[in-house]
């Protein structure tokens, strides 16, 4: 289940509370998913969902303005972890990271990093997206299991 979304003391927009909550893709485009531009986002997750699915990834991770309160968030961002993923599945754009991910933005609407990867600084980006850019302070991302509750989908 998705919790409410809290406020931070100086970020601009409802955050989710700290932690991993897992939802499924349903959830999230019901919670997150409905208005013209979050729905065009959300097809968008869906496909790398299903990309991520076909390369054995079990579990993906959303973050960015999509899974906040801003009214037209502008892309998405998240991670997947790549434990026993098929390199020979996995689709190469989820691995071009030139041209600030501009592949991966016209493909899938969003940004997808791998979850273990250092975001160059000294943390990997599961642990980086669960800080509040503008606060420093912890907040939570969504956690979407690709086997079962992905295919509930369709």
């Amino acid at each position: 289940m998705i919790p409410q979304l809290v406020e931070l003391a100086g970020a601009p927009f409802a955050v989710l509370p700290p932690g991993i909550h897992w939802a499924t893709m349903d959830e999230i485009r019901t919670r997150f998913g409905q208005a013209s531009r979050r729905a065009w986002l959300f097809d968008g997750i869906s496909a790398v969902a299903e990309a991520l699915q076909r390369a054995k990834c079990a579990r993906m991770y959303i973050d960015g303005s999509f899974v906040t309160q801003k009214p037209e968030p502008n892309d998405f961002d998240g991670c997947w972890d790549a434990t026993n993923v098929v390199a020979a599945l996995l689709d190469p754009v989820l691995l071009d990271f030139s041209n600030g991910r501009a592949k991966q933005k016209l493909k899938y609407r969003g940004e997808m990093f791998i979850a273990g990867m250092s975001n160059g600084g000294s943390q990997p980006f599961l642990d980086f997206f669960q800080r509040d850019k503008f606060t420093g302070e912890a907040k939570g991302i969504i956690g979407i299991e690709l086997g079962s509750t992905y295919g509930a989908l369709r």
